[in-house]
């Protein structure tokens, strides 16, 4: 009789937590020796069942938002075109010793001990060391040359006079009639700046200096010359207006496009659609250098990734620390952000790195459909503003974004979340979340559902050819 009060009481505790979150049931035998006295199996007895009533641990694998098969049907896989693929990049050409690039002296020809002073200029020559008939031979030559270059001299000069005389004025009166346009306009903006600085609380003051050297993105840039790690100005189109951007020159041979950065929880990511489509956050600022040297923490825009990553084939760097120093990272070496029309759809491929490949497989802490319901490859973009997650549900309270804390291709829900909450020390627990969920800065594949990161960036690079 005791037994039997003790599984009543424990059965209800036990049963609604894998009901919850668990398709498969666990069942324990007790094997009670019948030797023992009666007082004694009962207090064996109440010991195992005090084991099974206590409150169960909170499970690992959290980031699945378990299904109601008497409604829901089973999650699928969204289809999605594969990454932008092809040549890309030519590989970079070798770098030249800088002694190979000094300039030595010049060395003409000598063609039977006459000097020339160009090699365009053979057989002009002036003098002649070989004798006097060779001499007088040389001169000839020379007037008959000095003459043919006279004649185009003259025929250049008569040329120039000609402009000047007739084109020059009518081109002198065209450009004073731009530079009256110009000067007008430029009296314009200066009325205009002059009307804005009233509303100007201080002058603005740049912090650092931005580098001369720009270009469509930063593998451009360092193939231009810019090799310092630093804020740069890139234009990948030349229609479309430049931006800052954070370009890592060092990471694997350099490069690298910043276009997210987690570091020290000074940006909140839980931002609306139109935020994440333009950008947000802090580019970089001066670790006390002249230049912009230390990144911020920023999401670069949805807008300019899905621009970055259509000039061609993309590849995108993961990169994650944890609060011990340990260092893990993901590299997809296909990477295409969809447009906006498209809701910005995520495409990755060929998976190299130590992190886990929690964009295309899922947590692996989980196994079947629970899996499936990570995979973030082929998801729409989402924000609490914007519900495009793979969690199809009728109730407007069951939304990925708006649990997990940021934007992000959700499915339903992840396996990683790098826009999530910044927890300080790494561990955190469910009570601490602000619904309950593992919405922290989590890439399950490495440390769990309830580990946020301390480090977590993501930098793009065009596809070429090492």
């Amino acid at each position: 009789m005791k037994l039997l009060l003790l599984l009543l009481l424990c059965i209800p505790a036990i049963k609604p937590q894998a009901s919850a979150d668990y398709d498969n049931e666990v069942v324990i035998l007790i094997i009670i020796n019948e030797n023992k006295s009666e007082n004694d199996k009962f207090y064996l007895i109440m010991c195992m069942a005090y084991l099974a009533c206590e409150d169960s641990p909170q499970v690992d694998p959290r980031a699945h938002r378990p299904l109601d098969k008497r409604v829901e049907a089973a999650p699928t896989l969204r289809p999605v075109a594969p990454p932008i693929s092809g040549t890309g990049y030519q590989p970079r050409p070798p770098k030249q010793d800088k002694q190979d690039m000094k300039k030595g002296p010049i060395i003409y020809p000598d063609a039977g001990g006459c000097k020339h002073p160009h090699e365009e200029l053979v057989g002009v020559c002036l003098f002649s060391w070989k004798g006097a008939e060779d001499s007088i031979f040389f001169a000839k030559y020379n007037d008959i040359i000095l003459s043919e270059y006279n004649t185009e001299v003259e025929l250049h000069y008569n040329y120039i006079k000609d402009n000047l005389d007739n084109n020059i004025p009518s081109s002198l009166r065209v450009l004073r009639a731009v530079i009256d346009s110009l000067h007008k306009k430029i009296q314009k903006l200066e009325n205009a700046i002059a009307t804005q600085t009233d509303y100007c609380r201080s002058p603005c003051v740049a912090s650092c200096n931005i580098p001369v050297v720009s270009g469509r993105e930063c593998e451009d840039i360092y193939r231009k010359g810019g090799e310092t790690s630093e804020m740069y100005i890139i234009q990948p189109d030349p229609f479309t207006k430049a931006y800052r951007v954070y370009c890592d020159m060092e990471t694997d041979n350099g490069g690298w496009t910043l276009i997210q950065n987690r570091q020290d929880g000074s940006v909140n990511f839980g931002r609306a659609w139109d935020e994440y489509k333009r950008g947000f956050g802090n580019i970089a600022k001066s670790g006390g250098k002249k230049y912009c040297d230390t990144p911020g923490e920023y999401w670069l825009g949805n807008d300019k990734i899905s621009q970055l990553t259509k000039i061609g084939p993309t590849k995108v760097l993961i990169e994650m620390e944890d609060w011990n120093g340990d260092k893990v990272s993901a590299l997809y070496g296909g990477f295409t952000i969809h447009n906006e029309g498209n809701k910005y759809q995520l495409s990755v491929s060929n998976y190299k790195g130590n992190a886990g490949n929690a964009l295309m497989e899922g947590a692996s802490q989980l196994y079947g459909e629970n899996r499936t319901m990570t995979v973030h490859n082929g998801m729409f973009f989402s924000t609490y503003d914007r519900d495009n997650d793979g969690w199809v549900t009728t109730d407007p309270r069951k939304q990925c974004s708006r649990e997990d804390g940021g934007g992000w291709w959700y499915n339903r829900c992840h396996a990683a979340n790098p826009n999530g909450r910044y927890y300080w020390g790494g561990t955190y627990s469910w009570d601490m979340a602000k619904h309950g969920t593992d919405d922290g800065i989590v890439w399950m594949n490495w440390k769990g559902s309830w580990y946020s990161m301390k480090k977590m960036s993501m930098k793009i690079k065009p596809y070429f050819p090492d």
